[in-house]
C-alpha cells in the first residue's frame, strides 16, 4: 500500500479486484490513519480471496466444482446469495449470477469475434438461478453450472470496508474501488468529497466531476471491455436470457444510491435495458449520469 497525506486527508492506495483502490481518511494524524488504511486493504483482499472465481481455494470454487452436491455456506456467503436472489427476482432474471459461464464464448478484447447462436444455445442450458437450490445452511448447484459474484463483489467490498472502518473511528471518509465509491459524511471542513466519471470516449478524462457528501456511486460501461463488428459495438454486460449483449446500450451509466451495491445493480440493469436505459433509471427515481 502507498500512503500519502495532502493537507488534512490521508490517502491509502493499493490494487485489488483488478482495480486501483483508494481509501481517503479525514485526518492529518499519520498514527491514526495508517492502521485504519491497512485494515481497509486487508478487508478488501479478504473479500477478493473469498469470492473470486479465479481462485481454487475458496467457497466459490467449492460450489462451482461440487457436481450437484450440497455445499455448506457461511453467513456472509448467504447474505450475498440472498442479495443476488433478490436482484434476480426484481429484474425478471436479467441479473443472474449463473450467467458467468458465457465468458467461455465472449472475449471482450476489442476484436470482432462473435460467437455463433448454436454455441450460445449450448451454454444457455447451464444458466438459470431458478435451477439452484439453497437455504440458510447450504447451496446445491447443478453440475456444469457456475456462480460468479463479479457483478456485485467490488461494490460489496466498498460498502463492507466503509462499514468496518466506521466501527473503528468517527472520521469522515470515502472508499473508492475502481470508480465505485461510498462516503459516510462530508469532510470536517464542510467540503464534499470529489470524484470524477471517466469519459467513455476519452480514456483517462472525466466527463463529470461529482461532489459527494454521503452515499455511493457505481458505474457500468464498455469503455474497456467490448467487441465491435460491422459498425455495431457489443457491451460486456450480457443478457442471461438471450446470451447476447443488449442492443443500443449506453457507453456508460453511473448511479447514485444509499449503498454501492445498490448503485451497482441499478447501473448494470440500466445497461441491460439497451435503448430504454434512461427510462428505466427515471422509473427508479435515482440520480444518474448516462453517456451514449
Amino acid at each position: 500500500m502507498i500512503i500519502e497525506q495532502r493537507d488534512h486527508i490521508h490517502y491509502g492506495r493499493f490494487r485489488c479486484m483488478a482495480s486501483p483502490c483508494e481509501v481517503l481518511l479525514d485526518t492529518s494524524d499519520a498514527d491514526e490513519a495508517r492502521p485504519l488504511l491497512e485494515m481497509a486493504e486487508l478487508e478488501a483482499m479478504r473479500i477478493e480471496h473469498k469470492f473470486s472465481r479465479y481462485r481454487d481455494d475458496n467457497i466459490v470454487y467449492q460450489i462451482n466444482n461440487s457436481g450437484g452436491t450440497a455445499v455448506t455456506i457461511d453467513e456472509e456467503t448467504l447474505r450475498l446469495i440472498e442479495f443476488a436472489d433478490q436482484c434476480y427476482q426484481i429484474s425478471d432474471g436479467l441479473f443472474d449470477i449463473t450467467s458467468g459461464v458465457l465468458r467461455t464464448l465472449w472475449n471482450f478484447n476489442g476484436s470482432d469475434q462473435l460467437p455463433s447462436q448454436s454455441e450460445i444455445d449450448k451454454i444457455l442450458k447451464y444458466i438459470g438461478w431458478d435451477k439452484v437450490e439453497w437455504n440458510q445452511n447450504q447451496i446445491i448447484l447443478p453440475a456444469h453450472m457456475e456462480i460468479d459474484f463479479g457483478g456485485i463483489g467490488k461494490e460489496y467490498a466498498v460498502d463492507r470496508v466503509l462499514g468496518l472502518l466506521q466501527q473503528q473511528t468517527s472520521l469522515s471518509m470515502m472508499v473508492n474501488f475502481g470508480g465505485d465509491c461510498h462516503a459516510n459524511a462530508p469532510q470536517s471542513n464542510g467540503q464534499p468529497w470529489v470524484t470524477g466519471i471517466e469519459n467513455p470516449r476519452r480514456s483517462g478524462q472525466a466527463s463529470d466531476v461529482i461532489r459527494l457528501n454521503h452515499g455511493a456511486l457505481a458505474t457500468s460501461g464498455d469503455a474497456y471491455r467490448f467487441l465491435e463488428k460491422d459498425g455495431l459495438r457489443y457491451s460486456h454486460i450480457i443478457n442471461p436470457n438471450t446470451g447476447w449483449p443488449a442492443a443500443n446500450s449506453p457507453r456508460s451509466v453511473t448511479v447514485a444510491a444509499a449503498t454501492c451495491i445498490e448503485a451497482g445493480i441499478l447501473s448494470t440493469l440500466a445497461m441491460l435495458q439497451g435503448e430504454d436505459a434512461e427510462a428505466f433509471l427515471d422509473a427508479q427515481q435515482v440520480k444518474y449520469w448516462c453517456y451514449r
